[in-house]
Parts: structure tokens; C-alpha cells; sequence
């Protein structure tokens, strides 16, 4: 699968893919991430995954510059090259599977209804499809932990609000085009929102692992009722 190196900034070279959502994209970058944990080149800083791309970033202090007409970005792309040599060596685990209770609809989902008029469904139509499917966790962005996957029907596809809201509660669930994502944190959004989680999907105080999804991920989503899903945010579930 081909793919080019470029620079994004003085310290950060980027490895592109063709643009598009695609799994078989998805495990190369994923290959790429494991070959670089294992090679762990001391210019490393780290690496952060996207749909289509992975970001480098790495430290110019640790590179062996001999004269000044050294060019970091040089160096660091031809380690790169001989280290991405090894990539089809690199096996890939089992992605593990992680079920995400939602209640769908009411004040917490105040969008459902919009959805399945849009795509002429039933609320109850909407929801049965949206917890059959399966969902890969391609990238976390916009918010810290916030999950952007791929494998929603389009049976459900429904473009952005053209007015976003100010302030989307921390859990929410939406759908934005033929993507489903869940808010991490209260922030403003313009996703169509369709239901609420009462999973926690980042916390600072975890420095470990702040977020509870991360890249790779295979979700699914099952439907609570309103008393379950308050009991879950007051006691833990």
C-alpha cells in the first residue's frame, strides 16, 4: 500500500495514506505505531494516529547532526524509511470489543427524532440500527478521548446541524454524515444527538489511560432505559 512522508512542521514529519476511511489504512497505522514502540528510535517523542495518517514528532536534540547542513527532517525520514521496512513483519493483536450502554431519545437524545425523519425510519428504527452495528475506533480528536469511528449504516447518515449548540453534554451520542461519536466532555458540537452514555470517557485524574477508548477499538451500543441510565451516573451502574 503506498504511502508518502512529508514534513508538518520543524519537528513533526507526517505519514499519509490515501484519503479515505478504510480498515486495511487503518492496520497499516496501526502497524506503523507497534513497529515504532518496538524500535523506540531515541529521536521519538511520540506518535499520534489518524483516519489516514499517522504524526510523528520527535526531538531534533537526540539527532547525530555532524554539520550544519544536516537537515533533521532528512535524518528522521530516513531512519523512518528503514524502519518501515520491517512493517509487514508487524502483527496486530485482536482489537478488544467494548460495549457502551446508551439511553436513546429524550432530553438526552434530542435529535433522534430529526434523524429518523431525515432518514424516513421510526425512532425505535433508528436505535435498532445504530446498536446492530459494529464501529471501529479510527482516531480520538476534537476533545480529549472523543472517538471517531467508522462502520455506521448509512441507513442512519445524517449531515451536521447547520447551527451548532454551545454546550453538548459529556456523553452524548451523535451522528454527523455516515460517522457516530460520542462526547467526551461538555463542549460545543454541531453533531445530531441521539442518545447519552453514562461512561465516563476521559479522566485527567487517570494518567495512565485518561481516555476509555482508544484507537483500534470495536464498539457496540446497547440501549438502557432512562432508570438505568441514572442509577448508572449516581452509583456506578
Amino acid at each position: 500500500m503506498d504511502y508518502t512522508l512529508h514534513p508538518l512542521s520543524d519537528q513533526t514529519v507526517a505519514i499519509e495514506f490515501p484519503q479515505k476511511i478504510d480498515r486495511a489504512i487503518h492496520m497499516k497505522i496501526r502497524q506503523i505505531g507497534l513497529l515504532l514502540d518496538d524500535k523506540q528510535p531515541k529521536w521519538l517523542i511520540e506518535y499520534v494516529p489518524a483516519f489516514a495518517s499517522i504524526a510523528i514528532h520527535y526531538d531534533v536534540k537526540m539527532l547525530n547532526l555532524q554539520t550544519p547542513n544536516d537537515l533533521p527532517y532528512d535524518i528522521v525520514t530516513t531512519e523512518l524509511t528503514n524502519i518501515l521496512q520491517e512493517l509487514n513483519e508487524i502483527e496486530v493483536e485482536a482489537p478488544r470489543t467494548v460495549k457502551i450502554p446508551v439511553f436513546y431519545g429524550g432530553s438526552t437524545g434530542p435529535d433522534l427524532e430529526e434523524v429518523a425523519k431525515h432518514n424516513g425510519k421510526t425512532p425505535n428504527e433508528v436505535i435498532d440500527i445504530h446498536t446492530n452495528g459494529e464501529y471501529t475506533v479510527y482516531m480520538l480528536g476534537f476533545a480529549p478521548g472523543f472517538p471517531y469511528m467508522g462502520g455506521m449504516s448509512t441507513d442512519i447518515a445524517t449531515p451536521r446541524k447547520n447551527k451548532p449548540r454551545l454546550a453538548i453534554p459529556a456523553g452524548s451520542v451523535g451522528i454527523a454524515g455516515e460517522q457516530t461519536g460520542i462526547y467526551p466532555i461538555e463542549t460545543p458540537g454541531g453533531w445530531q444527538i441521539i442518545g447519552q452514555t453514562p461512561l465516563a470517557l476521559f479522566n485527567p485524574e487517570n494518567e495512565e489511560a485518561p481516555t476509555l477508548l482508544q484507537a483500534g477499538d470495536q464498539i457496540r451500543f446497547y440501549a438502557i432505559t432512562e432508570e438505568e441510565f441514572h442509577n448508572w451516573k449516581e452509583n456506578g451502574k
